[in-house]
């Protein structure tokens, strides 16, 4: 028995010296969620893909774009051609004649009228900006989401951890203390036995806890896309009760229809679908156009055997025209082609009511959510105030020999589960927070400048 306490220290004091050793943590770097949330703005791919794409919209948002100018072209050719009379008695050019000529020309086409498709083409791209601009406010919307969530699990899976240091130190002592007092004692008490065994339980609960924080860690770091302080760790300076406001459905319902980023979109596919229309009508229209043009052209002509004939020439020619051109019949292809894009505009808008009833549902649905679990962290966290007093007074009773061991780890374990429940508790409201937080779009409109 004797030789069992004996191995069951030394692995009591390796466990401990391991974990005290994970729990030294140098240079952490402070952070707070909203610098978390800015590092992952700057570093997230999709985020910089985003606004990439931004720049190409902005670049070609532009009337040069659209068509409001003409085009010009320059051409330079260089012909060559040889040309045998040696056997035609009718020229007036015997012999092997080599042409060799130059000739540049600068053309202008210049579209005057065309169904005012120029106008609907530049509205189609200011909506096409505004559509890059809204795929950045997305992107940015699920990011910092993403990052909240990571950095207050990172948060909770840290409040566990200190949970089960106090509880190991407090196991610890009690250890500690009995013992000593079997070393001058003729017999083995059944608490130190239970001690021991409570030791390598909350040592164990310590060591799995500690992984499931570096690997909050590590998610926080991945999601920020952070390889500067990753090693040394962070410092996470704001608590989750801190994220969490009030919020009322009438209000956040109104917000979410200003504000939803889903639904602006959807707004904006029926902005794009109405602009295709009016594209499509002005295939319907005559198109009137401009073209003009001037060629210059310089000639050698010479005989390329006896070299008894030799000539140049110089040549200009320019003109300047107007076109109209109108497509009579073609199958109906247009008119089918307007046809087919109101009907998608009546789709588009169709989606609009449907989402918009989705939203408000699933918005109702979560506010419930919300103030279930709130109910759910004020009634555990009155039940860990209830249970702290109780451990309190069940370690004073044990102290005095009121109650055993088994009674007094009872208590304990009862505290400690009750703490883990109620960091649950919040961390679910908190998710449900954010959830509700990105759907009103306010989440965008606090981060977005």
């Amino acid at each position: 028995m004797s030789m069992f306490l004996k191995n069951s220290v030394s692995k009591i004091s390796v466990v401990l010296m391991l974990l005290l050793a994970s729990n030294i943590v140098v240079g952490q770097h402070s952070l707070s969620a909203k610098e978390a949330v800015f590092m992952a703005l700057e570093n997230n791919y999709q985020m910089n893909i985003a606004q990439k794409q931004l720049e190409i919209s902005e670049k070609n948002n532009k009337w040069s774009e659209a068509g409001l100018f003409p085009t010009v072209t320059l051409n330079v050719a260089q012909n060559n051609g040889i040309q045998d009379n040696t056997d035609n008695p009718f020229t007036f050019t015997p012999g092997i004649i080599l042409n060799q000529t130059i000739a540049p020309s600068l053309n202008l086409n210049w579209n005057l009228f065309a169904g005012f498709a120029v106008k609907i083409s530049k509205t189609r791209l200011e909506q096409l900006e505004e559509q890059s601009g809204n795929n950045v406010i997305a992107v940015m919307e699920s990011t910092i989401q993403d990052v909240l969530k990571a950095y207050y699990t990172a948060q909770l899976q840290s409040e566990r951890k200190n949970l089960f240091q106090s509880v190991l130190d407090a196991s610890r002592k009690k250890h500690a203390y009995y013992e000593l007092k079997e070393k001058y004692s003729s017999s083995t008490s059944l608490e130190l036995l239970q001690f021991k065994n409570q030791l390598l339980t909350d040592s164990s609960n310590l060591l799995m806890q500690s992984i499931s924080y570096d690997n909050s860690m590590r998610n926080l770091a991945i999601v920020m896309n952070d390889t500067v302080h990753v090693k040394e760790g962070y410092d996470l300076t704001d608590k989750i009760e801190e994220v969490i406001a009030e919020v009322d459905f009438e209000t956040a319902n109104t917000e979410m229809m200003s504000n939803n980023q889903n639904l602006k979109n959807q707004y904006l596919n029926l902005e794009l679908q109405k602009s295709n229309t009016s594209l499509r009508r002005s295939f319907l229209y005559p198109v009137l156009s401009f073209r003009a043009g001037a060629t210059p052209s310089w000639s050698e002509i010479r005989e390329i055997k006896d070299n008894v004939f030799e000539a140049e020439t110089k040549n200009l020619s320019y003109y300047g025209n107007l076109n109209l051109q109108y497509n009579l019949f073609n199958n109906w292809k247009n008119k089918r082609a307007v046809e087919v894009s109101k009907i998608q505009e009546e789709i588009a808008e169709l989606n609009i009511e449907s989402m918009t009833q989705t939203l408000s549902s699933t918005l109702e649905n979560l506010i419930e959510l919300y103030k279930l679990r709130q109910q759910l962290v004020n009634l555990s966290q009155e039940n860990l105030i209830y249970a702290a007093k109780a451990y309190e007074l069940a370690d004073k009773r044990f102290n005095i020999g009121a109650i055993n061991s088994i009674d007094l780890v009872s208590f304990k374990n009862n505290y400690q589960n009750i703490m883990i429940q109620h960091y649950e508790n919040q961390f679910n409201k908190m998710d449900t927070y954010l959830e509700i937080y990105k759907m009103t779009g306010k989440i965008s409109l606090e981060y977005k400048n």
